[in-house]
């Protein structure tokens, strides 16, 4: 059976880590899928990705960067990105990952222009999302956690737009078959949540937001935390084994 890949494009604060583990830690938590079946690369750590045929998917994390620092490791991972899409591999992007993945396959990404979005928020679906392999079966709005100053101002030209909300357009995005982009996390949960909320109170307050009244809105979001089990299913989909594994 093929692995999927966690592609680690950054760690989560220093305490945090600590405490409740990093980045991928997370995501391998809501994959639901055996430890064993699910490897770690990370390029910021200068470590190689595999090629693209020889995964079941890759699931790629957010991080603390921003994709216009235009860091090397990111403009390799970029590179890899687009041979990924073209052998078909599934992909999902998470933040950083969504916005990576919009820029290699010809978007645009910079400083979101309604400032930083944080905390528990409306996602709603737009009318395609229904026949997606991924939200088909969600409701048209859902709570999702976010954490991010910058966003996918434009998608790729190919990319069809499944999730917004009041701050960002592109919440949600799919290109071709199988690969997908979200801006939320769906690998947080609402101490983690919170926890981001806390450590960026001054920036959030210099645009004018209300940290305590973002932290009293925080909830628990199982609808959109369910993205990452049902990516692991449609990865492994054509794997009988790895099927009831995650059944």
């Amino acid at each position: 059976m093929k692995p999927l890949l966690i592609v680690k494009l950054g760690s989560t604060f220093p305490a945090l880590a600590r405490d409740r583990g990093d980045f991928e830690d997370w995501v391998r938590d809501r994959l639901g899928l055996p430890s064993e079946r699910v490897q770690v690369a990370s390029p910021p750590a200068g470590e190689d990705l595999p090629p693209p045929d020889s995964l079941a998917g890759a699931v790629l994390t957010g991080s603390h960067s921003m994709v216009t620092d235009n860091a090397d490791w990111s403009r390799r991972t970029a590179d890899w990105l687009r041979q990924a899409v073209a052998a078909g591999t599934p992909l999902l992007g998470i933040c950083y990952g969504h916005q990576l993945l919009a820029h290699a396959m010809g978007g645009r990404v910079g400083p979101n222009p309604s400032g930083r979005e944080f905390g528990t928020v409306e996602i709603r679906l737009h009318p395609a999302a229904a026949e997606d392999p991924l939200f088909a079966g969600l409701p048209p709005c859902l709570g999702g956690q976010t954490s991010h100053a910058q966003s996918a101002l434009a998608l790729p030209p190919a990319a069809r737009c499944l999730a917004w909300s009041d701050q960002e357009p592109h919440h949600a995005f799919r290109l071709g078959d199988s690969a997908w982009g979200v801006q939320f996390h769906p690998e947080f949960d609402a101490h983690v949540a919170r926890t981001y909320i806390r450590y960026c109170a001054a920036p959030l307050r210099a645009e004018g937001r209300q940290p305590q009244q973002l932290l009293q809105a925080v909830r628990e979001t199982p609808a959109s935390e369910s993205l990452l089990r049902r990516f692991a299913g449609i990865a492994c989909g054509k794997d009988r084994d790895a099927r009831r594994e995650i059944v």
